[in-house]
């Protein structure tokens, strides 16, 4: 089980306490994930062509033209999110699951539903393979919501569709899940020096020191391998 939360170091040698500062005292990590690996080929789909289509992208490993990696979550290590989102929301559509890679609060919630005229299921597992649940989307249109426990990697799946997967990062750390072109931004992160963490379902980066510094944006390159 990955768990995710660790103590931050703060400059001074002083640890977070209290209140959070407010945005005049906090700073702002702004950076990219980059990658030189390379693009996984297409997935050949088998059955249910008329909804899913012949081929569908393989996006383990999805990468803008100059290297920018999708997906990623960035996380400051010790930093309490100013609001983490409590509910997830997980949406079959078009044979995918959709957001692929997204956050949410420990003991959140999980909304799935589907837009395709066919039978998806939504399935939850924790890293150790134990299902959280398995929940079963017959017809467009139906939402189920189920609830999540503490800090850890989900990955959500699909019993019908083998090659359907999806990433629930629970943490209530300060995080951001890169864009299409590999950027992301943190704010509202209190002065000092910290470690960014990055996970990817695919790839793995090392992690990374950065100094954040009250009213300023700090930019930060992560290479994934």
């Amino acid at each position: 089980m990955v768990r995710i939360g660790f103590v931050a170091v703060l400059a001074g040698g002083m640890a977070l306490a209290g209140a959070m500062p407010s945005s005049a005292q906090t700073g702002t990590i702004r950076g990219v994930v980059t990658t030189d690996a390379r693009t996984p080929p297409p997935i050949r789909v088998s059955f249910d062509q008329r909804v899913c289509g012949n081929e569908l992208p393989d996006q383990s490993v999805l990468k803008a033209t100059d290297g920018g990696l999708a997906n990623a979550v960035v996380s400051v290590t010790g930093v309490k999110a100013k609001s983490a989102p409590e509910e997830a929301v997980v949406l079959n559509q078009k044979c995918a699951f959709v957001p692929r890679v997204q956050i949410v609060a420990p003991n959140g919630r999980v909304k799935t539903s589907s837009t395709d005229p066919m039978l998806h299921t939504t399935v939850v597992s924790q890293a150790d393979g134990r299902q959280l649940f398995n929940v079963a989307l017959p017809a467009p249109g139906i939402e189920l919501t189920k609830s999540i426990g503490s800090a850890e990697v989900l990955r959500v799946g699909c019993s019908t569709h083998q090659w359907m997967r999806g990433w629930l990062v629970v943490t209530d750390e300060a995080s951001a899940v890169t864009g299409r072109d590999g950027g992301f931004t943190i704010s509202g992160v209190p002065p000092g020096t910290y470690e960014l963490r990055t996970w990817h379902e695919s790839l793995h980066a090392a992690t990374q020191k950065v100094t954040v510094q009250a009213g300023k944006t700090t930019d930060v390159r992560i290479q994934a391998k």
